[in-house]
């Protein structure tokens, strides 16, 4: 196992790393919707769910993979309300990028970290 450290993603803000090489798979720690250059979190949800797939994809590819290679991701809301634009910009991040939909997990939380209101993981295989 291998640590995956790039400045294309906010830093860990805890005793975590932002994601491990395993080899054939990749697999990102949440990410949270911080843009890595301004260290702002934006409000709208639609973009922090953007921002939080940038964040992810910017780890998978210091591993050498894009988003093609990404085969399952958890998304966290923290209000199922907002679930039909985290949709549309999740759909729209993936068209982007010329990806398959990957398999999902989405849940409603209680809370996030700097009360985000998504945060993202991803698995990739290489």
């Amino acid at each position: 196992m291998f640590e995956i450290k790039t400045s294309g993603a906010p830093e860990a803000i805890g005793p975590y790393v932002q994601g491990v090489n395993l080899g054939n798979m990749v697999i990102t720690s949440g990410q949270l919707p911080i843009n890595p250059e301004t260290k702002v979190m934006v409000e709208d949800v639609a973009e922090q769910t953007t921002q939080s797939l940038k964040n992810a994809l910017a780890i998978i590819k210091e591993a050498g993979l894009d988003a093609k290679n990404i085969v399952k991701t958890t998304v966290f809301v923290k209000d199922l309300n907002d679930f039909a634009r985290v949709n549309k910009a999740y759909e729209a991040f993936f068209k982007e990028h010329g990806a398959a939909f990957p398999a999902r997990s989405c849940v409603e939380v209680a809370r996030l970290p700097l009360d985000a209101k998504v945060e993202i993981e991803v698995i990739a295989f290489r």
